[in-house]
């Protein structure tokens, strides 16, 4: 194997934080994140979604050292012109900031969602998964932010040099999963985080709350920390409007959102991932197609949906136009006009 497939292999690994002996003796003795009362999803170490865990370290070395069908993504690939957000909105205007990560303005608050401006989505600034277009708002062009919302400690969800500088900023209120706090004030020690569990309720303002609910996904920084922190998606609702985030989640056999459709919903909206699919073998678990998104879309009763987790930055094989290209033929297969659910490209806003 070559240097830079080598490379390749390692920065995945700690990007994705794979299970070893090493990590297995670990867990056994202590969780460096949290330590709480046992639950329903938490032993006591780990957390879990209720499905057993299938890949591990072979399965990475398997995926990226046999000979696959990759599209490369181009080295650069233009989006459209940032965006300049007004201060306040007293509706709901929301901006996609490529990949995973978005500005939400909504009953006069701005919040970020997973918000990422490094120019890797990995723990190397050498290595691991490179922006292919600037953000969909530039950094100085945020609008004063009064709350980040954080779905789960992966490395294209979790920026910490980011949350650095929109607290040295603005010191906004950080809400999380459980755990996910630890590794925030490690770097942010006078963070304002709050670290919750599923089915919470948080209120924001007299105005708008979230709630963290249940997710197909899991955790990791590295390769020893599998599933310490929780991992969640969030309920967002306003006076006016009700939307369902998901930063990221597998399909499985989409029972849990016709559970949470039935107890959340109808959405307005629905914001979902579309990309890092490809190889289904691989991927499957943790990250659903578009076909699967648009049954996500329907299970949660939503009336719109927005797709975002592609275009930004390659974390799989399949090539940058697949996603938004896989989505039209799904609404179409399903008998759904194209503007129900749209691809979202860095810069483009949705208003309620």
């Amino acid at each position: 194997m070559n240097r830079r497939k080598l490379l390749s292999v390692l920065g995945i690994t700690a990007l994705v934080g794979l299970p070893s002996m090493a990590w297995a003796a670990l867990s056994r003795s202590r969780n460096p994140y949290y330590r709480g009362p046992v639950s329903a999803h938490f032993d006591g170490v780990s957390f879990s979604d209720g499905r057993p865990v299938t890949k591990g370290l072979a399965d990475v070395w398997k995926w990226q050292t046999s000979k696959r069908q990759r599209e490369a993504f181009p080295p650069h690939y233009p989006a459209p012109p940032q965006d300049k957000p007004p201060a306040r909105v007293e509706g709901a205007r929301i901006v996609h900031l490529g990949h995973a990560s978005f500005l939400y303005q909504v009953a006069g608050l701005n919040l970020l969602v997973d918000p990422v401006y490094a120019q890797r989505a990995s723990p190397f600034s050498f290595i691991g998964p490179k922006r292919v277009n600037e953000p969909g708002i530039a950094f100085a062009d945020l609008p004063p932010i009064d709350v980040v919302l954080i779905t789960h400690n992966h490395y294209d969800h979790l920026d910490i040099e980011t949350l650095a500088r929109i607290h040295q900023r603005d010191r906004p209120r950080m809400i999380m999963p459980l755990g996910n706090d630890t590794i925030v004030k490690a770097r942010i020690p006078d963070a304002r985080t709050e670290a919750h569990d599923w089915k919470a309720r948080v209120a924001l303002s007299d105005a708008v709350a979230v709630t963290l609910v249940p997710t197909y996904h899991w955790s990791a920084r590295g390769a020893f920390d599998r599933r310490m922190a929780l991992w969640c998606s969030y309920v967002i609702e306003t006076r006016e409007t009700k939307i369902f985030h998901v930063g990221d989640t597998g399909y499985h056999d989409g029972s849990l959102y016709e559970v949470l459709g039935a107890e959340y919903g109808p959405f307005r909206l629905a914001v979902l991932p579309i990309g890092a699919y490809e190889p289904r073998w691989f991927m499957s678990d943790n990250h659903m197609n578009p076909e699967e998104a648009v049954k996500v879309m329907l299970a949660l009763k939503a009336e719109q949906a927005l797709g975002h987790h592609w275009g930004t930055f390659q974390l799989t094989d399949e090539g940058i136009e697949r996603p938004p290209e896989a989505l039209k033929q799904a609404l179409d297969q399903a008998g759904l006009p194209q503007e129900r659910f749209t691809p979202l490209r860095p810069g483009l806003s949705w208003t309620a």
